[in-house]
């Protein structure tokens, strides 16, 4: 029995016990019960069973009934938030229709901090909702292909949030910091900000979401070479005695324990993106990510093992040109990683479908269908069965064989 589906039976079960312990309860306890639908953990479909329970589980509210099966291995694709809610998605849905394909991951809280949609309870800061797609509409599509959905939330990289709440960024010289790519990070010693996105997970989830994705779970790139010049707020975490890089993996590893937590009652899996090269050392220096401590906390895991972003690692001068051998170096890696965990996660790593041009003075090397399935390929023959795709504007290569180790 894998991770998931463990803790999704004890969830049920503790939720079963409390509610057959509470046959008195008053009244005004019964005005105020909520739904909850449980999935078949057998068979991890969605299913439209509804139990009654009391106040004390508010929380735990009801979610559209959508008939989503739990796919035999999630295979997907990346979609932004003008994507769904624009025409290319009848392309998208389409190309995950007429292949092995399953699963979209879909923008809910961007790169930007935008909010792709109008939820019906306003959100806390003006402006932060672009309103680019109908989620029920977009879920009622899915459903119809049996489409797995997936919503992807953004988490500490924010520059809505930072520009309109400075005090949980990061400062110099009293104004909002940015990066290169003049992208602004909010703090992740600030539960404050926990809250606020794992408030948007909960929406979402209600909606009828299967999985939160938590992307840009971490501190900005380099972290650990301007720490002591910015000026930013450690919470509950200034008077620790852990050394600064430590204290940056606990923050980060308790934002995920956290979230976990607060969606336990909201019938989704936590998933979390993280950077490849953290399975390969103990802890990153700078941005807080500690892959055994994460992986520990989550249903899924999704590392990011683009081979465009790996230097010369493993032994592999231009891993980019390599991708079959870069991803098996790596997926032998992860798993000796993944094996020392007591209740490891489903392992779902994303990979290319991109060119990367800034890698080359002269011509690009190119990712068509080969370069694809042979990282699905490295994938597949490690015992990795699960995976999704990066194509930043969902342009997505045509005639892939998405299960080529089965041939």
């Amino acid at each position: 029995m894998n991770r998931v589906t463990t803790r999704r039976i004890m969830i049920i079960v503790v939720l079963l016990m409390t509610a057959l312990s509470v046959e008195s309860v008053s009244a005004e306890t019964d005005d105020q019960e909520e739904a909850l639908v449980v999935r078949n953990n057998s068979t991890r479909t969605a299913k439209s069973t509804q139990l009654e329970f009391p106040d004390m589980l508010a929380r735990f509210a009801p979610v559209p009934t959508y008939d989503f099966d739990y796919p035999d291995a999630v295979r997907g694709i990346y979609v932004t938030g003008n994507s769904a809610g624009g025409s290319h998605f009848d392309s998208l849905v389409d190309l995950v229709d007429t292949t092995d394909l399953n699963a979209m991951v879909i923008d809910i809280k961007e790169d930007h901090g935008y909010v792709t949609y109008q939820p019906e309870e306003e959100l806390p800061y003006e402006g932060v909702s672009k309103n680019l797609m109908n989620v029920e509409e977009v879920l009622e599509r899915l459903s119809e292909k049996n489409i797995y959905p997936i919503a992807r939330i953004v988490v500490f990289k924010d520059s809505m949030l930072a520009e309109a709440r400075p005090d949980l960024s990061f400062q110099e010289n009293g104004e909002v910091w940015v990066n290169g790519k003049k992208e602004a990070f909010v703090n992740p010693f600030q539960k404050e900000v926990w809250d606020y996105n794992i408030d948007i997970a909960k929406k979402v989830a209600q909606l009828g979401f299967k999985e939160i994705q938590f992307d840009y779970v971490r501190f900005p790139e380099g972290f650990e070479k301007r720490d002591q010049e910015l000026e930013y707020a450690q919470g509950d975490y200034q008077d620790s005695d852990l050394d600064d890089i430590k204290k940056r993996v606990e923050a980060v590893t308790d934002f995920v324990s956290y979230a976990r937590e607060e969606l336990a009652g909201y019938n989704v899996d936590v998933s979390v993106d993280i950077f490849g090269y953290a399975a390969t050392i103990e802890e990153t220096p700078g941005i807080g990510q500690n892959f055994s401590k994460i992986a520990d906390n989550v249903d899924v895991i999704s590392s990011m093992i683009y081979p465009s972003h790996w230097t010369s690692y493993f032994g592999i001068e231009k891993p980019d040109t390599e991708p079959y051998r870069l991803v098996t170096e790596y997926a032998k890696v992860e798993n000796k990683v993944l094996e020392a965990l007591d209740d490891p996660p489903v392992s779902r790593p994303w990979i290319q479908d991109f060119d990367a041009p800034w890698l080359y003075s002269g011509p690009t090397f190119h990712y068509g269908a080969k370069e694809v399935e042979a990282q699905i390929k490295a994938l597949q023959e490690n015992g990795i069965d699960e995976y999704l795709i990066w194509n930043a504007g969902n342009s997505y290569t045509k005639g892939v064989d998405y299960t080529p180790a089965s041939d």
